[in-house]
């Protein structure tokens, strides 16, 4: 069929398939139909450069009244026309029916895969009768460029190079354009973009698609990032005019400067145009017959920490129709080539978005004639702004988090007004952070209609919803969800929008587990991990200034050593931090995979693993690891309540110790994921190093009589605890300790920071101390959640103390309890990755004093909704287990749950301590 009949046939059909897969499943009789299709975890995706993508869906029940769905066979068709999946056949792959239960990371089996097409899949499942469903509605992909031989364009750019010198960027942000004649119509067509520094696309003065400071975070001294549109919507007969709008941003970054390139943004583009017939019409490729000119917009600041500034809009230099066709370029400059040595990697991640629209909540005139926009939280993102003033006058707009400083960490934007004494400043190429607003320079008081926010993350889809009786907890989780999105910018977690945006793997330990309980994460820590493996072999770029052999380059970039080594920050270099940094390179696979279930994130970063623990075992003797580095490569925990007048103890024996039990801790894990991946012999070996390492701490910093860790601290007991670094014999004592210092040394109140806190609340979730979290999660005097509550706080900040000069109040430090209101309160967590069984545990009225828990959560195999209510003194529990998949319900012996007596599908389990346990089979349960 040709291409544009294809795509309209494949509009119509999807439409009316959906309305037929329940009819036709009712038909065949069987319980459950694939739906929810996705590729590469994302949902019909542009630009896959996987040659065996994985594919996944959901059986969906088609009786919500009935039980024990199961899927006990699939088949999958894909096929490059839509129309002949209709006929069911599949002339890509006919995977034919595959006896499995498996429905997700199914690995594409087909022909080879070409470069630039659509594929159009579906996939039918067998139930656990043997019943057939119908076949899903019809998804799609369509693949990338694969080989770099697929790249015909070349790197384009102004010519023009950022001046380091300068206060703020000399550079502006370019234009690019050509128009090209086409003779027919164009059926099929798709461009791959790729830039250095940030990108908009027009085809005939038409922006394509919404992405947002696009493409995500990348490491350019190494790999640049492409995405992918399809333009053929856009295009027509005659003369069409393509068109890109660059932006600075990343390409001025210092860690990123190589000889290859200039410190400016760069283009490399093309598309291949197809007609009806599949014939293709012409190839668009980026090279030197392109013309460039500035454009009105430029960055301010010189995007480093304290300064990533924001955006200068001069309207006197805009020129109307610039991307049009009409539009006259004979006086714009040619483009320069260039041939940066960068791998070419197709965006694997989902694009910035706008995810909430923000209004001002007042506005008051100042004294000296500016006046003060009040946004009513703490955002990163996006302002529009309508102002007048006298032609060419400049109005600045100074951004705040604190109510008593007109600006923070120097983010500010700009607007020079044009000739008609009115414009709109709104954001392109750079974004803001903060709740406070200054303008300065207007003729006149803004209307509050003519101010409007946006707050901007990744787009990744939130997957959780979560409320409880508890209106402290329901704030502290909504803030947590809140400030973790808003951290959640290019495919990384920033630990600050405003002052770093740095990735510090210290910080993930605090959101990543929140992260996965709560939005889709799985490709965008895909993403993240790939950054990991590209900034290996190079240190981070701080550390002791003053010692020679420390000494950076020119503009503090980091020694390469090619060897295991890990900066602190990925893909961003700069930073401090300590072993917990760099392992994160452990934990975070192991994570998602226990999350997500796929055991490809263990295979792709099993040598990064490997070559980081052989790095890290080069400072260890005797068995113990000593410190290296500069001043800010050992830390341990960070952040702790009044650390900063305490110290940030790098070399006393708590730090040692906190360090030591973390890499008995990145082994331990180390070993499960060499075992999960069959590489037994890696395993035993580190199972040795641990072991021996184990050894060595309990001799010199366990006190048998006190049974604390070096000084005992939260962080220590309960790492020693999380590590088995414990013994068996004494772990009761542990825990009992670690008790005490909760409840009675501080009152219930917390004591550890990022990395500790993080590690603190894993280990007392695994265990189910929900007594102790609670305990700390209901404070409202400092430190606390509670306390940032009762200070005002719309954001969760960097530091337990209020307003500690310099330091940030929307900050990763303390989002890890996002996580217990998901496996803790609700009670929900995976048996087998990925949620295929899980765990449903009621928490004890006595450990947590809340009347009332409801969650929907949307698992990788299937959505599990938990509703649990005590009213006087009586349980009530109702909850959905998805096709596909077991649960284990765990509820307190004192709550007598009582079962029906025909409960034929509920099977009781031997009694746990204090629990009674049963199996519940998919479908809907009341108790």
């Amino acid at each position: 069929m040709n291409m544009h009949i294809q795509k309209v046939f494949y509009s119509i059909f999807l439409c009316f398939f959906y309305g037929q897969v329940m009819q036709a499943a009712e038909k065949s009789g069987a319980s459950i139909v694939p739906a929810q299709l996705t590729c590469e975890y994302r949902t019909n995706p542009l630009g896959i450069d996987q040659r065996q993508p994985r594919l996944g869906w959901l059986p969906q029940a088609t009786n919500g009244n009935a039980y024990g769905q199961r899927q006990r066979a699939y088949r999958i068709l894909v096929a490059t026309d839509s129309a002949a999946l209709v006929r069911k056949k599949g002339e890509c792959w006919d995977s034919g029916w595959i006896q499995s239960s498996d429905t997700q990371h199914i690995l594409y089996q087909g022909k080879p895969l070409t470069s630039d097409r659509v594929y159009f899949w579906c996939v039918a499942v067998q139930d656990e009768q043997g019943k057939i469903s119908a076949y899903s509605p019809i998804a799609k992909w369509t693949s990338a460029l694969f080989d770099e031989k697929d790249w015909t364009s070349s790197w384009i750019g102004t010519g023009d190079t950022y001046d380091p010198k300068m206060k703020d960027c000399n550079l502006d942000d370019p234009w690019f354009r050509k128009t090209i004649t086409l003779k027919e119509t164009v059926a099929d067509a798709r461009i791959y973009v790729a830039s250095i520094g940030f990108h908009e696309l027009y085809v005939n003065g038409k922006k394509i698609g919404n992405p947002i400071l696009t493409p995500a975070v990348t490491d350019h001294s190494k790999r640049a990032r492409y995405v992918s549109y399809d333009i053929a919507a856009y295009l027509h007969r005659g003369q069409n005019t393509i068109a890109f709008w660059l932006g600075t941003g990343w390409s001025i970054y210092a860690p990123y400067a190589t000889a290859d390139k200039p410190r400016s943004p760069l283009l490399r583009a093309q598309a291949a145009l197809y007609d009806t017939r599949g014939k293709q019409l012409a190839l668009i490729t980026t090279d030197k017959s392109w013309k460039t000119h500035p454009s009105p917009n430029k960055l301010l600041g010189n995007w480093s920490p304290n300064n990533f500034g924001g955006e200068l809009f001069d309207a006197n230099k805009d020129i109307p129709h610039w991307n049009l066709t009409d539009f006259s370029d004979k006086s714009w400059q040619h483009a320069k080539e260039f041939q940066p040595k960068l791998a070419l990697s197709a965006q694997a991640v989902e694009d910035n978005v706008l995810f909430q629209e923000i209004r001002p909540v007042g506005i008051a005139s100042l004294p000296n004639g500016d006046y003060r926009v009040d946004m009513g939280v703490n955002f990163a993102g996006w302002t529009e702004i309508e102002v007048k003033g006298s032609p060419g006058k400049r109005i600045d707009f100074h951004y705040s988090e604190r109510a008593q400083e007109e600006m923070t960490f120097k983010n500010r934007s700009a607007y020079i007004i044009g000739p008609t004494g009115q414009g709109t400043f709104r954001n392109r190429f750079n974004y803001s952070s903060g709740r406070w607003i200054t303008i300065r320079g207007a003729k006149e008081k803004p209307e509050l209609s003519a101010i409007k926010g946006w707050a901007m993350r990744t787009g990744f889809a939130p997957v959780t919803e979560f409320s409880c009786s508890d209106s402290l907890q329901n704030w502290i989780y909504d803030r947590i969800l809140w400030t973790y999105s808003n951290l959640s910018l290019g495919g990384m977690i920033v630990d600050c929008p405003q002052r770093e945006r740095m990735g510090y793997g210290g910080d993930a330990h605090a959101t990543s587990e929140t992260g996965m309980a709560n939005f889709n994460m799985a490709a965008f820590y895909e993403k993240w991990m790939q950054d990991w493996r590209d900034v290996q072999g190079t240190e981070s770029m701080v550390g002791d200034m003053n010692d020679p052999s420390w000494a950076r380059k020119n503009e503090t970039s980091g020694r390469i050593f090619n060897n295991g080594i890990l900066p602190h920050t990925a893909p961003t270099y700069w930073g401090g931090g300590g072993p917990a940094w760099g392992g994160i390179v452990v934990m975070l696979p192991w994570s998602h995979y226990q999350h997500y279930g796929d055991l490809h994130i263990l295979k792709d970063n099993f040598n990064l693993i490997k070559t980081w623990i052989a790095y890290i075992n080069t400072h260890v003797h005797d068995h113990i690891l000593q410190p290296y580095g500069g001043t800010w490569d050992f830390l341990g925990d960070w952040l702790w309540p009044n650390a900063t007048a305490e110290g940030m103890n790098n070399n006393k024996a708590e730090n040692i110790c906190f360090n030591n039990l973390y890499r008995v801790y990145n082994l331990r894990t180390a070993v499960r994921i060499a075992l999960a991946i069959g590489e037994k012999e890696q395993a035993q070996e580190w199972r040795k190093q641990a072991d021996l390492a184990t050894d060595a701490i309990n001799r010199l910093f366990y006190n048998s009589k006190t049974q604390l860790y070096a000084d005992g601290s939260m962080a220590n007991q309960a790492l020693a605890l999380l590590s088995d670094v414990a013994k068996a014999d004494d772990r009761g004592k542990i825990l009992e300790q670690l008790t005490q210092n909760i409840l009675v040394k501080h009152q219930g109140h917390i004591h550890a920071g990022i990395t500790g806190g993080a590690l603190l609340f894993k280990y007392l979730r695994s265990v189910g101390r929900h007594d102790l979290l609670y305990s700390m999660l209901k404070q409202e005097t400092y430190p606390s959640w509670g306390y940032m509550k009762a200070n005002g706080a719309t954001t969760i900040w960097e530091m337990w103390e209020k307003d500690l000069p310099g330091h940030s109040l929307l900050h990763s430090s303390f989002l890890y309890p996002g996580a217990w209101y998901i496996d803790g309160l609700a009670g929900i967590k995976p048996l087998r990755p990925g949620y295929r069984s899980f765990v449903i545990q009621v928490p004890r009225s006595q450990d947590v004093p809340i009347s009332w828990v409801k969650t929907a959560f949307r698992a990788p195999n299937g959505l599990i909704k938990i509703h649990w209510q005590r009213e006087a003194g009586r349980l009530q529990l109702e909850t959905v287990v998805p096709p596909n998949t077991v649960a284990t319900l765990k509820v307190p012996k004192e709550d007598l749950i009582q079962l029906l007596p025909d409960e034929k599908r509920i099977r009781r389990l031997a009694t746990e301590e204090n629990y009674l346990v049963f199996e519940l089979q998919p479908g809907v349960y009341h108790f």
